[in-house]
């Protein structure tokens, strides 16, 4: 057995992060009860007939937490009458009421339904980008204010039998928050644990606690970083895990499992939420899909300890050496597999990022352009582009010798003929290989295990290629017998997301009974949401509720259809002013909805269109990224 680590019980034998049981009604949540599954709606919360008809939808789909807005105390007043037409309806599940800036409202709520979400950056906190220089008496002070502001409701909560979920949001850190920590993991940590100590003050337990961004790697961290701060205080309080504004689509379904899956591989979550900018009865499926991974535990333990202490808080990518494009400095590159063609032709690279014109006699290259080419023992005829390589088995390469070619050996071709020139080496995690025993000159190794549990073996050979100072460039490569998209989707962001979030591996290999344009889009979707190669637009897209000002589906897909041709460009696409202007910080433009029919515009976290109309809106959002020198026409 390892050591234990702070964040998770072992880093090398996944097991679940033990947890308080917490009551929500009808639903408890942490302890040794199942990962619960929750969604919003996102109806006006006074259209008691929507919000009803909504809900049930979720439920039947599997929503076992309903949470809904109360922007003000006639919204949570209304819960009353949702509750009530709920039970008659047959339906029990658990209400929460999402609380921003209404301390009234809240209180409300905590003697109509089960629960109440307060997000500790806004509650009792204002956001508006100062910095102010805090003396530890002023700072004192602060927290002073919010706990005569917040215990009320504390009070409140534990005389009604409501639980809380304090949850931090990346987007909407208070500026008090900000001038002292940072726009940081820590910074979000800091936040919860000062409402969280005022609830322990009160002696009261009922807490849920989650740390929301939209940056798959800062919420990974502040999670890690909230459970080891969790358990040197004598803390365990269940998580509710989510990555806020995932966005939709496939990007939405990438990202969420990306973070989500992080944390789960690690033993850590007792309630989720995938926020697309979808319905919410089709995120519950998504979720269950995702859980579906996590149903076994593996029979295999690792008798590992490691002498490594890595930093699991901040990211680190893991030095290699620079070997043609891979490694060193270089971006995480993608792997395309036309191993399995009966013939290989030139229309076949059309599915990874290339196009052939006849009339100019030249391949166009996409920015989702594969970088390397697996062909087997199979040979092509034809002239590829110059900026893409092969890889062939060692023996066909060997007959062959093409420039643009080199070989893929088994570890005992490898030891036979050494290839002067750079060699792919399999690597059988399986095997449990002797990693002191690897090659290490001019060598690429690509990893695979067909463990359904593929974390703690891929991360053990990390610690045993650190030990040993190897710096050979290191491929993650996933085989899947999966025929349904989506699922393949969920569980190969999973998989690879934790590690390319831990600095780990310079490139993916992904083979599934799945269209190559597909598993192409996936792998690249995977490297975007851990931003270790950026190849297309990124939209921080919330998912909707009762507070978003516009359609957001509709005008997403507007400003997608203009904009998606923006390589590294991030836009924000915010329903409120909720986490509006603090997503924007993490954003180059952001379009935000500040009442009815009306947008505010910013470029990173400063407004500088208000009151836009919506019908204006996009073209204004266009102009605006004109103006900055950011817009470039797209190729028709």
């Amino acid at each position: 057995m390892s050591e234990k680590i702070h964040f998770c019980n072992d880093l090398f034998n996944r097991g679940r992060f033990e947890t308080c049981e917490v009551k929500v009604g009808i639903t408890p949540i942490g302890g040794s009860n199942p990962i619960r599954i929750q969604s919003m709606t996102t109806t006006d919360t006074m259209d008691t007939q929507g919000s009803v008809e909504q809900s049930i939808r979720m439920i039947d789909a599997g929503c076992e937490l309903v949470r809904l807005t109360a922007p003000s105390k006639k919204e949570a007043e209304n819960l009353r009458v949702i509750k009530k037409e709920l039970v008659k309806r047959g339906y029990n599940t658990p209400l929460v009421a999402d609380i921003h800036f209404t301390p009234n409202a809240a209180e409300i709520a905590a003697k109509l339904i089960e629960k109440v979400r307060v997000n500790p950056g806004n509650y009792a906190d204002k956001k508006k980008f100062e910095e102010i220089d805090y003396t530890e008496e002023s700072y004192q002070a602060e927290l002073d204010r919010i706990e005569e502001k917040f215990t009320p409701l504390v009070l409140l909560c534990k005389e009604q039998g409501a639980a809380m979920r304090i949850g931090t949001n990346h987007g909407s850190l208070s500026d008090r928050i900000l001038s002292r920590y940072g726009d940081t993991p820590e910074g979000m940590v800091q936040s919860a644990m000062e409402f969280i100590h005022i609830c322990r003050k009160n002696d009261y337990h009922d807490l849920v606690i989650s740390m929301k961004a939209s940056n798959t790697l800062v919420m990974v961290q502040a999670y890690r970083l909230l459970v080891q701060t969790m358990k040197e205080q004598g803390m365990n309080y269940p998580l509710h895990l989510g990555v806020t504004e995932a966005g939709d689509g496939e990007d939405g379904r990438i990202k969420s499992a990306v973070g989500i899956g992080a944390l789960l591989e690690d033993g850590l979550g007792d309630t989720i939420r995938v926020s697309l900018t979808e319905d919410p009865e089709f995120e519950i499926p998504v979720a269950q899909k995702l859980l579906q991974k996590f149903d076994t535990i593996s029979n295999k333990e690792l008798n590992f300890s490691s002498k490594i202490n890595f930093d699991f808080f901040h990211y680190n990518k893991r030095i290699t050496n620079p070997l043609l494009n891979i490694g060193g400095s270089n971006t995480s590159i993608v792997f395309a597999d036309l191993s399995k063609k009966k013939e290989i032709v030139s229309t076949n690279f059309f599915g990874f990022g290339y196009s052939y014109s006849e009339q100019l006699d030249k391949w166009n290259i996409a920015d989702q352009a594969a970088d390397y080419v697996y062909i087997g023992d199979k040979t092509i005829d034809f002239e590829i582009p110059g900026t893409i390589r092969l890889i062939q088995n060692y023996e066909t390469w060997k007959k062959h010798q093409r420039p643009d070619a080199y070989p893929l050996c088994s570890l005992q071709e490898y030891a036979q003929n050494k290839p002067e020139e750079l060699a792919f080496i399999q690597v059988d995690l399986d095997q449990n290989p002797d990693v002191s025993k690897l090659p290490t000159s001019n060598v690429v190794y690509i990893i695979e295990s067909q463990e359904q549990q593929k974390t703690q073996l891929i991360r053990k050979f990390q610690h045993e290629l650190a030990e040993l100072n190897n710096k050979v460039p290191v491929i993650i490569k996933l085989n899947y017998e999966i025929s349904d998209l989506e699922k393949l989707q969920l569980y190969a962001s999973s998989d690879a997301g934790i590690h390319f979030v831990d600095g780990f591996g310079d490139g993916i290999w992904i083979t599934a009974p799945q269209p190559i344009v597909d598993l192409n889009s996936l792998s690249f979707g995977i490297l975007q949401a851990t931003r270790t190669r950026i190849s297309k637009t990124e939209y921080i897209s919330c998912p909707s509720c009762g507070r978003t000002l516009f359609d957001l589906q509709e005008t997403t897909a507007k400003i997608r259809e203009r904009t998606s041709h923006l390589k590294g460009l991030k836009i924000g696409i915010m329903g409120c002013i909720v986490n509006g202007p603090g997503e924007m910080a993490d954003a180059d433009y952001g379009y935000v909805g500040t009442g009815p029919g009306k947008i505010n515009l910013y470029k990173e976290k400063t407004v500088v269109k208000k009151n836009v109309s919506e019908s204006e809106a996009v073209d204004a959002l266009i102009d605006l990224i004109r103006e900055n020198g950011d817009w470039i026409e797209p190729n028709n």
